[in-house]
């Protein structure tokens, strides 16, 4: 299983929802996909990002399928420019 997860800050926080809402419409892009969520930061509780992904893939073929996605590319497209920074974490589980 590879597990795949990435953080973002953005320009404004108040695109939060709209980008959260993007990233989850990937959620069945591709089969082997075994989770897939979004989360914005949580007012009151400690952070320095304002949204995450978090998703699990059977295999690397299946993150890699998923990276290439036409729905994922314009996906990508559409939050690239809401960003002010993105890291990124993907490892073997």
């Amino acid at each position: 299983m590879i597990k795949h997860i990435v953080i973002w800050t953005l320009h404004n926080p108040a695109d939060a929802p709209r980008m959260k809402a993007l990233l989850e419409s990937c959620r069945n892009v591709v089969p082997g996909i075994l989770a897939l969520e979004a989360g914005i930061r949580t007012d009151g509780l400690e952070a320095n990002a304002d949204v995450v992904l978090y998703s699990a893939f059977e295999s690397k073929e299946v993150l890699d399928a998923y990276q290439d996605h036409p729905d994922h590319m314009a996906v990508k497209a559409q939050v690239k420019p809401l960003c002010s920074s993105r890291t990124v974490v993907d490892y073997e589980a």
